[in-house]
């Protein structure tokens, strides 16, 4: 049984409540939904030139479920090795420092992305 308090309160703090749970192959239900959307939309792309050389119209739609089957097997087994260990909201963070530092123009979170030497120095009479 949990320790409770006199004034019934309980005496340990649960942590990850707020978590989101882990629903698939190690990754969480947005994670999922990016990999797939993301895959599929691969695959559907792909699928448009191979139905163009063959005229089997169905292969675009084959292409994306194909894509998002094969996207998210990958993706599950790559993201839960990169995951390993680190903080819930890693993932997030690294998509946020590649967009800040790749596509500048739509950085919107205003994230420090200079290199170098910082220093801190007092200034006189302010």
């Amino acid at each position: 049984m949990a320790d409770v308090l006199e004034d019934g309160t309980l005496s340990f703090l649960p942590v990850r409540l707020n978590n989101q749970p882990v629903v698939m192959g190690g990754l969480t239900a947005d994670e999922m939904w990016g990999t797939v959307l993301i895959s599929a939309g691969s695959g559907l792309v792909l699928g448009i030139p191979v139905a163009i050389l063959t005229h089997i119209w169905a292969l675009i739609i084959a292409g994306a479920l194909l894509g998002g089957v094969l996207g998210l097997t990958v993706a599950s087994r790559v993201l839960r090795r990169m995951k390993r260990g680190r903080p819930d909201t890693w993932v997030y963070r690294q998509v946020q420092l590649n967009v800040a530092l790749h596509f500048p123009a739509w950085n919107s979170s205003h994230l420090i992305t200079r290199t170098g030497a910082w220093t801190c120095r007092r200034t006189e009479g302010v």
